[in-house]
């Protein structure tokens, strides 16, 4: 169990388009968002509907793979690790902004070339 430190695994569906950033000749970034939904029972047996929304980085191939590939509205699976950036706004708050770092991409539904 010592491997497994800040490893998380979602599947859900993208809410937009990769948003591409290119840095130096052949650093890439991919900023995603993607929509995981829950459904679970409340006290009173009512079914609930809940999603939450996470914001993913994806770098160099796994961000070729997502220019290429991912569009609003791809299911995909995720793997990757969980980051927290602190700021400060321009208010002079201090801020913390979580982000996953993908490690993995797994494509559930077709390929935009193919839908």
């Amino acid at each position: 169990m010592k491997a497994i430190k800040n490893k998380v695994q979602l599947i859900g569906h993208l809410g937009a388009a990769p948003e591409i950033k290119l840095y130096d000749e052949n650093k890439k970034l991919a900023n995603l968002s993607i929509a995981v939904n829950d459904r679970y029972k409340n006290a009173k047996g009512e079914w609930i509907d809940e999603t939450q929304w996470f914001n993913l980085v994806a770098w160099s191939k796994l961000a070729n793979y997502a220019e290429l590939y991912l569009f609003k509205g791809s299911e995909v699976a995720i793997e990757g690790r969980i980051v927290n950036k602190s700021y400060t706004d321009k208010n002079l708050i201090k801020r913390v902004n979580t982000e996953i770092v993908v490690s993995e991409i797994l494509l559930l539904n077709k390929p935009k070339e193919q839908v």
